[in-house]
């Protein structure tokens, strides 16, 4: 059981605070990494959970994205800290919490992917200018932020400064 789960067991479905993490990988080729998820039943979105006691958010990010793709990431940068009204969940099975969400981004990526199929049917690369229709609306925001404010960074590291 992990420390939502012990909550959960003391206050219901009564709405909470989590801090959570995610993550924008970026492959050789410029394109991001999505999972398309359990839940919502097929919506795509980042890798990402939430925190567990003791965890910075580095951790999280880290383990989330091992956890969800077997992949093992580094020298994460952050793009930006979310929280507010916006940030409000109500899960299928009742339970409610906002969540303030701290994004990262990087290139540092190692493994295989490997399906964790309890939370994804699939994980894939997209180009960033062709993502799927479906998706987490505060992660899209997250992407865009990401374009706007690091994008030309990224493209630099990644030698495609180039290319349109």
């Amino acid at each position: 059981m992990g420390y939502v789960e012990d909550l959960r067991k003391i206050v219901g479905h009564r709405p909470l605070i989590f801090v959570g993490a995610v993550t924008i990988i970026i492959n050789e080729v410029g394109h991001i990494l999505l999972q398309q998820r359990q839940f919502p039943k097929g919506v795509w979105g980042l890798p990402g959970g939430l925190m567990e006691l003791g965890e910075s958010t580095e951790q999280v990010a880290k383990r989330e994205v091992f956890e969800e793709t077997a992949l093992q990431i580094e020298d994460l940068k952050l793009i930006n800290v979310y929280s507010g009204e916006n940030h409000f969940i109500k899960a299928k099975n009742g339970d409610e919490f906002y969540v303030v969400t701290v994004a990262y981004y990087t290139t540092n990526v190692k493994g295989r992917i490997k399906v964790d199929v309890e939370e994804s049917m699939k994980i894939e690369y997209f180009p960033i200018n062709d993502l799927p229709s479906e998706m987490v609306g505060s992660h899209r925001a997250i992407i865009e932020d990401f374009t706007l404010l690091h994008n030309e960074k990224v493209r630099e590291q990644l030698g495609l400064c180039n290319e349109k």
